[in-house]
C-alpha cells in the first residue's frame, strides 16, 4: 500500500501543496478557532476509534496495521500490533475522562462555571490557539497522542513527523477525523511529514504558533526555539536521563533485579524513562576497596540477570540495526573502549554479552553519566546523603527514578530524589509504564496546551446563572443516538457483567414503581453528576452564600436522596444542617428554629406532614423562605397554603432525576409547573411516540428516552426511564438555551379499569378545583368477584364528607361516572384516613399514589 503523508483538515494533499497551505495557516487557524469544539465531541470520536482499534478483524485495524508496518521488517510486526493496542487503551473514553479530571478538573473543562458557587466569578480552560507538535522518531504513539491532548484542550493542531517515520500518525489522525460526524475534529488537525532541515517549511509552521511542543535533544530544541516567535509558549519534551536507585537490601533481590533488567531491554532504552544508570546506596560514602569489590560483584550479578532477561526480549531485526545511526554505534564503541581502558586504573569493570547484545559498565565514580543506550547500563555508587549534591546540578535532565528497598526506604528516598530534581518515582520494572493523567516531565500536558481564563459578572444579574455557556445558543445539536432502546430489565442485566472498578457506589431505588432496582456508579461518575446538579440548584434560586439549608430527604437502605443532596450542598459550599427525614416532627421543627434554617430540602409528602404537625411552631418562627422538593409534586392548593399560611416565598423542584440515571434536569427561576431544563452536559434526550419508536412532532407528548454520556462501565444508551413529557419550545426567559421539557407523569399514571382509561392527575385536579382539597390523594385498585373496585383515599383533615367527594368525582370525571353506573363493572368508594394510614415506600417515604393490587404494580410521580 502506497501511503499519503500529508493530512490537512480532513483530506490528504500532495507534498507540493504543503508550502502554500502553510503560508495560509494564520487565516485557517482563525476560522477553525471561531467554531466551538466541545470536549464531548473529541471524547466521542476518540472512543469510536478506540473501539475500532480493538477489533483485529476490522477494516480500521487492518488499514492502520499496514501503515504501522510500512517499510518495517516482518519481525517487528508484532510490535506494531502492540502499538495499536496501546493506542486503543489511550484513546478509550474512560482513560481520557480520567486524564481530563486529573489535569483540567473535569470532563467539560471548556465550560465557564463558578469555582466557588457563592461568587459570580466564572472560570474555564481555554485553548492557547495553534499548537505545533514536532514529534520524535523513536516513539510511535507520541505523535498522535500529543495531537489528541491538543484537541482535548480545544486547540488547532499541526503535527510534524520526520521522513523516517511510518505514516501511522497521519492515517490514525485521519481515522480520528472520520470518527467525528460533525467534522469539527478534522478541521483542527493537520499532520505533515517532512525533514527538519526544511527550514523554509519549519519557519512557516512555527510563525503563527501559540505553543510549540518539541521532542528531542538539546540541539533539536535549540533549533526549534530559534524559530518560535516572541510570546509563543515553548513546551520542551526533551531527552531526559532516568536511573534506578537500590537500597542495600535490594542488591540481592533477584526478582527486583529481573524487573529492572526488563526495563533496560524494553524499547532498547529509547524512551526517556528507560534506566541508563543503576545507583547503589553504599552507606557512608567513603569508597573503600571493599566497597569497590562489592560494586563490581553486584555488576557481575546484574549482568547475569540481564543476560537471562535480554534473551526473552527479541533483538532488533538486522534491517533495523543496520538503520541505526552510525553515530550511535560509534558512541557505544567509544564508551566501551574508554571503560575498558579505565579498568587498569581500578575505576571500572566492563561486562558484555558474547553476542554484543548488552553491556554493563561498573564505575566507582558517582557522577551521572548518560548511557549510549541499546541495552547498555552503568552501575555506580551513590550514598543516600550525597544524592542531592550529586544529582541536583543535572536536575534539568532528570526524569524517572526506579527505587528498590523497604517501604520506609522507598518513602524517604523518593522525597530525597525529588528534591534533587527527579520528576517521577516508580517501582522496579515499571519505569516505562504510565497511567491516564500522569504528569510528564513534571507538568500536566493539557495545562501546557491551555489557558486558565475568568469572567467576573454582576452578582445580582448572574446569581442564578451557573454556567455562562448556557446563555449561548449551541452551534449544532449533538448527533441523535442510534441503536436499540433499553428498558430497566436490560439495565439491571448489565450489572451482572460490570467490572469491579466500575462498581464503587451502590444505590437502590425507592421501589415506588415495583421492586427496588440497583444502580451502580464510579466515584467519578457520582462527582460529575453532583456537580451538574449543584449547577441546576443555583439556576433554581438557591443562594449558597446566604441560604441556611436543612436536608430532610430520607436516608438509609441504600436510598440516594439524602446522600446526593448532602453532596450537592457540599459542592456549593453551602451552609447545611443534615438532619434527614425522621418521625419526630417536634424535634425536627425545634432544630429548624434553633439553627435558623430558612431553606428546606425534602419529599413533598414529608414536608407537608411536618408543616402541619408543627404548624404553630413553624408559623411562629416564620423563617422558612424556600422549599426545594424532589420525588413528588406539590399541588397548586398545597403551594398556596405554604405561601399564605407559612410565608414560604419560593417552592421549586430541587432536581428531576432517577436512581439509575442520576440527575436529568433542573428548574430555573422562570420554570412553571413541571417544566425543567435538561442537563445536556450529562445526557442526550429523545422524545418518542408513545406507541412507535419514532420522534414525536415538536411540542407533542411522548416517552422520554435518555442517553447518558458520563458513566464508566454501565452504559445507559437510549434508556426508557418510564416518564412522559413534551418539549417546551423557544428560549427560556432565564436566557438559557438548554432544552426544556414539561413532565407529564409516568406511563403508569394512566391505568385501565372497567374498559376505561383513567389519569391519576385528573383525580387530583377535580379534588382541588371542585371541593378545595389540598391534601394527599391515593388510589387503590382491587378486584372483586363480579367487578373491579376503585378506592379513593383522602386525608381526613382536608376532605369533605366522603359522599360529597364521591359525587364530585363522578360528576366531573365522565369516564368514572359511566364506569360506576348501576349496570357497569366498577365500584367507586371514597374513604378518609389520617395521614399515617397512607401507604408509602419504606425507603424513600414517597406516597404510593396508585396501588394496583390486581397486578401488584404501583406508581408514583417522577422526581421533581
Amino acid at each position: 500500500m502506497t501511503s499519503q503523508l500529508q493530512f490537512w483538515q480532513g483530506a490528504f494533499i500532495a507534498d507540493a501543496e504543503v508550502s502554500g497551505r502553510l503560508a495560509e495557516l494564520p487565516g485557517i487557524v482563525a476560522r477553525a478557532l471561531a467554531e466551538p469544539l466541545s470536549t464531548e465531541t473529541v471524547l466521542s470520536a476518540c472512543d469510536t476509534l478506540s473501539r475500532a482499534l480493538r477489533d483485529p478483524d476490522g477494516e480500521v485495524h487492518a488499514r492502520l496495521l499496514s501503515y504501522a508496518t510500512e517499510g518495517v521488517p516482518a519481525a517487528d510486526r508484532a510490535e506494531a500490533a502492540a502499538t495499536l493496542a496501546e493506542l486503543a487503551d489511550a484513546l478509550a473514553r474512560p482513560a481520557l475522562e480520567r486524564k481530563l479530571r486529573r489535569e483540567l478538573g473535569g470532563p467539560g473543562p471548556e465550560r465557564f462555571t463558578r469555582p466557588d458557587a457563592r461568587e459570580t466569578v466564572y472560570e474555564a480552560w481555554a485553548p492557547v490557539g495553534l499548537v505545533v507538535h514536532i514529534a520524535p522518531g523513536n516513539a510511535a504513539t507520541v505523535a498522535p497522542l500529543s495531537v489528541v491532548e491538543g484537541l482535548l484542550a480545544g486547540n488547532v493542531n499541526v503535527l510534524k513527523t520526520s521522513r523516517n517515520d511510518t505514516p501511522l500518525a497521519q492515517h490514525l489522525l485521519a481515522e480520528l477525523a472520520a470518527a467525528d460526524p460533525t467534522g469539527a475534529v478534522g478541521r483542527r488537525i493537520v499532520a505533515l511529514q517532512f525533514p527538519s532541515r526544511r527550514t523554509d517549511l519549519m519557519r512557516l509552521l512555527c510563525a503563527p504558533a501559540d505553543a510549540v511542543a518539541v521532542w528531542g535533544g538539546e540541539d533539536a530544541v535549540e533549533g526549534v526555539a530559534a524559530l518560535v516567535p516572541p510570546g509563543c509558549r515553548l513546551v520542551e519534551w526533551g531527552h531526559k536521563i532516568s536511573f534506578a536507585y537500590l537500597a542495600r537490601e535490594a542488591w540481592t533481590d533477584r526478582d527486583g533485579l529481573a524487573a529492572l533488567a526488563a526495563d533496560v531491554c524494553r524499547a532498547e532504552q529509547q524512551a526517556c524513562s528507560s534506566p541508563q544508570v543503576v545507583y547503589l546506596d553504599t552507606g557512608t560514602g567513603e569508597l573503600t576497596d571493599e566497597l569497590s569489590a562489592e560494586l563490581f560483584a553486584f555488576a557481575e550479578r546484574f549482568a547475569a540477570v540481564l543476560d537471562e532477561v535480554s534473551a526473552t526480549f527479541p533483538a532488533p531485526s538486522d534491517d533495523a540495526a543496520d538503520a541505526a545511526d552510525a553515530a550511535e554505534h560509534a558512541e557505544i564503541t567509544t564508551a566501551e573502549l574508554v571503560a575498558r581502558a579505565e579498568q587498569h586504573l581500578g575505576l571500572t569493570r566492563v561486562i558484555t554479552a558474547d553476542d554484543g547484545s548488552w553491556r554493563v559498565f561498573a564505575d566507582v565514580r558517582p557522577a551521572l553519566a548518560a548511557s549510549p543506550l541499546h541495552r547498555t547500563v552503568w552501575i555506580k555508587p551513590l550514598p543516600r546523603h550525597e544524592i542531592t549534591a550529586t544529582l541536583r546540578p543535572m536536575r534539568r535532565y532528570l526524569q524517572t527514578a526506579s527505587v528498590g528497598g523497604s517501604r520506609a526506604e522507598i518513602a524517604a528516598l523518593s522525597r530525597t530524589l525529588i528534591t534533587a530534581g527527579v520528576q517521577r518515582i516508580t517501582p522496579l520494572g515499571a519505569m516505562l509504564d504510565s497511567y491516564p493523567g500522569e504528569p510528564h516531565d513534571g507538568v500536566y500536558a493539557l495545562q501546557r496546551y491551555s489557558r486558565r481564563v475568568s469572567v467576573q459578572a454582576d452578582g445580582a444579574a448572574f446569581a442564578a446563572t451557573p454556567c455562562l455557556d448556557d446563555l449561548i445558543a449551541p452551534a449544532a445539536p449533538p448527533a441523535a443516538p442510534t441503536g436499540p432502546l433499553m428498558d430497566k430489565a436490560a439495565a439491571q442485566d448489565q450489572l451482572r457483567t460490570l467490572a469491579p472498578e466500575h462498581a464503587q457506589l451502590y444505590f437502590r431505588s425507592g421501589g415506588t414503581t415495583g421492586a427496588p432496582a440497583l444502580s451502580v456508579f464510579t466515584c467519578d461518575d457520582y462527582d460529575t453528576q453532583m456537580r451538574a446538579s449543584a449547577h441546576g440548584l443555583l439556576a433554581a434560586g438557591f443562594d449558597p452564600a446566604r441560604d441556611r439549608a436543612a436536608n430532610l430527604f430520607f436516608c438509609g437502605g441504600m436510598y440516594g436522596s439524602f446522600i446526593s443532596f448532602f453532596s450537592i450542598l457540599e459542592r456549593l459550599n453551602a451552609t447545611q444542617i443534615p438532619m434527614a427525614a425522621g418521625p419526630d416532627h417536634e424535634e425536627t421543627a425545634k432544630a429548624l428554629v434553633a439553627y435558623r434554617v430558612d431553606t428546606l430540602f425534602g419529599m413533598p409528602s414529608y414536608l407537608w406532614q411536618l408543616f402541619h404537625a408543627q404548624g404553630e411552631r413553624l408559623r411562629s418562627y416564620g423563617g422558612i423562605r424556600k422549599v426545594f422538593y424532589g420525588g413528588e409534586h406539590f399541588t397548586t392548593e398545597q403551594r398556596r397554603i405554604l405561601t399564605e399560611t407559612f410565608g414560604v416565598e419560593l417552592i421549586r423542584s430541587a432536581a428531576y432525576g432517577s436512581t439509575d440515571l442520576g440527575p436529568l434536569g433542573y428548574q430555573c427561576t422562570h420554570a412553571r409547573g413541571t417544566e425543567h431544563h435538561v442537563l445536556t452536559e450529562l445526557h442526550t434526550l429523545e422524545i418518542l411516540d408513545p406507541q412507535e419508536d419514532l420522534p414525536v412532532p415538536a411540542g407533542q407528548p411522548g416517552r422520554l428516552v435518555f442517553t447518558t454520556r458520563t458513566r464508566a462501565g454501565q452504559r445507559l444508551e437510549r434508556y426508557e426511564i418510564g416518564d412522559l413529557g413534551r418539549a417546551v419550545s423557544g428560549t427560556c426567559p432565564c436566557g438559557s438555551h438548554t432544552p426544556r421539557i414539561e413532565l407529564l407523569g409516568r406511563y403508569g399514571e394512566v391505568f385501565r379499569m372497567a374498559t376505561y382509561h383513567f389519569h391519576y392527575r385528573r383525580f387530583t385536579q377535580v379534588a382541588e378545583e371542585h371541593f378545595g382539597y389540598r391534601g394527599e390523594l391515593q388510589l387503590i385498585l382491587t378486584s372483586e368477584a363480579d367487578r373491579e373496585h376503585l378506592t379513593v383515599r383522602l386525608d381526613g383533615r382536608y376532605a369533605p364528607d366522603p359522599d360529597r367527594a364521591r359525587a364530585a368525582l363522578l360528576a366531573h370525571i365522565p369516564e368514572l361516572g359511566s364506569a360506576a353506573g348501576p349496570d357497569a363493572l366498577l365500584t367507586c368508594t371514597v374513604e378518609t384516613a389520617p395521614t399515617l394510614a397512607f401507604e408509602r415506600t419504606p425507603t424513600s417515604g414517597k406516597l404510593r399514589t396508585v396501588i394496583d393490587r390486581r397486578t401488584a404494580r404501583e406508581w408514583c410521580p417522577p422526581a421533581g
